[in-house]
């Protein structure tokens, strides 16, 4: 037996592990990069969001512990503080962490804060990147986010910001051309609808709603900014929604794109 004298074993440093935020991408688990698919293999621990796929998840290991910590809207959900800490605590217990996002853990994923923390605590992280929502959702709906002689930028925004406010900084973007990709806009659609249109843009111009982008019970569905309004009623358009917003929407799937106006008037 090895004897290791008092003064080393007391400066012993226990293992750390390692975090990697990864990007899960829209949903499909072949959309997938293939560094993210071997950081999932691999994982002793999974830090998940809510909108993981079941279809991504079901790659992990059966010996990894899958952590459970989505956000829901109008739910009990666990805050971003107390995922900090479960990503310091599991790496300084020696695992090999996968903090799994939906779509691209660097565009509204709050990966920002994560890093500080995990540097605060001196852990070794790795970021992945993964599809985000909009590029998967413009692909799926064949629309060209950029086009030449007609739009040259692209923003990407969130329906409200941290303190409940829509639209507060970009509504005027849309005026110079740019494509528009808003997340987590469908209960405000009205309001951005109303905010755009105040600001100058035609009730003409063209959008598209593309729900659950990449999954089995996708939709999507075409019109113009005047057709939005009622976007936030429909209950059975459940699931994540990217709403695209610009002269480049009119451009997509052709038949295969609902009409938005008749989609939203089933409800009435």
């Amino acid at each position: 037996m090895t004897t290791i004298p008092l003064d080393k074993h007391l400066n012993f440093a226990a293992p750390t592990g390692f975090v990697r935020l990864v990007g899960a991408g829209p949903g499909a688990a072949d959309l997938l990069t293939v560094r993210a698919l071997r950081a999932i293999e691999t994982a002793e621990v999974i830090v998940a969001d809510a909108l993981v796929s079941p279809e991504v998840l079901a790659l992990a290991p059966a010996s990894a512990r899958i952590v459970d910590v989505g956000k829901r809207k109008g739910a009990h959900s666990t805050s971003q503080d107390r995922i900090n800490e479960i990503l310091v605590a599991e790496a300084r217990a020696g695992h090999d962490v996968v903090r799994l996002k939906s779509g691209d853990p660097l565009v509204f994923g709050r990966a920002g804060e994560e890093i500080a923390a995990l540097r605060d605590a001196g852990i070794a992280f790795e970021i992945v990147p993964g599809i985000t929502a909009a590029f998967a959702a413009a692909a799926i709906a064949e629309i060209p986010l950029t086009l030449r002689g007609t739009s040259s930028s692209i923003v990407f925004a969130t329906g409200h910001d941290m303190r409940g406010d829509t639209l507060p900084d970009w509504a005027g973007l849309t005026l110079t051309g740019a494509t528009v990709a808003v997340y987590m806009g469908k209960t405000v659609a009205g309001r951005i609808a109303g905010r755009l249109i105040d600001a100058g843009l035609s009730p003409a111009t063209p959008v598209a709603v593309i729900a659950n982008a990449s999954r089995s019970d996708q939709e999507i569905l075409g019109g113009e900014l005047a057709d939005l309004h009622r976007l936030s009623d429909r209950a059975d358009l459940d699931g994540p929604a990217l709403i695209l917003i610009g002269e480049v929407a009119a451009l997509g799937a052709g038949a295969a794109i609902e009409a938005l106006s008749t989609h939203l008037a089933r409800a009435a």
